[in-house]
């Protein structure tokens, strides 16, 4: 069974899940910076175990995104990206305000569209949406 945990993902996990899915490594200092400012935080957890997790970061009214969905490899097509994901989008729906229209985004991994997809995602670009985009900086 699948335990949910919300906002009390620590450093430690984070930085381990991470490296499960051979995200690029953090320092000490941008994983908690990146954690204390992520609007809410979700931990899955198998027999004790953390086996996944996933962030929102945005401003909570306009846009929110989705960040760092990591399941790890072993127990991925389980299940567990799904609920993360529709708790997240949960979290989003309950903290914007009624009567509006909040972006709801991410930046997938390559391979992953199909399952973003499922979940009701648009991949972009399309007739109206241009495409994604991102820059990294070295600092």
């Amino acid at each position: 069974m699948v335990q949910l945990v919300e906002d009390k993902l620590d450093i430690e996990t984070y930085m381990e899940l991470r490296e499960s899915v051979n995200f690029h490594r953090l320092s000490w200092d941008q994983a908690k910076k990146g954690l204390d400012n992520s609007l809410y935080t979700l931990v899955a957890y198998k027999d004790g175990k953390a086996v996944g997790m996933g962030r929102i970061v945005g401003d909570g009214a306009i846009i929110c995104y989705v960040q760092d969905l990591i399941i790890r490899p072993e127990v991925q097509g389980q299940g567990i990206g799904g609920l993360i994901l529709e708790t997240l989008k949960s979290f989003v729906m309950h903290e914007g305000y009624a009567g509006t229209i909040m972006m709801f985004d991410l930046m997938c991994a390559r391979g992953r569209e199909k399952f973003y997809k499922k979940h009701g995602f648009i991949a972009r670009p399309t007739r109206d949406l241009g495409p994604g985009m991102i820059q990294y900086l070295q600092l």
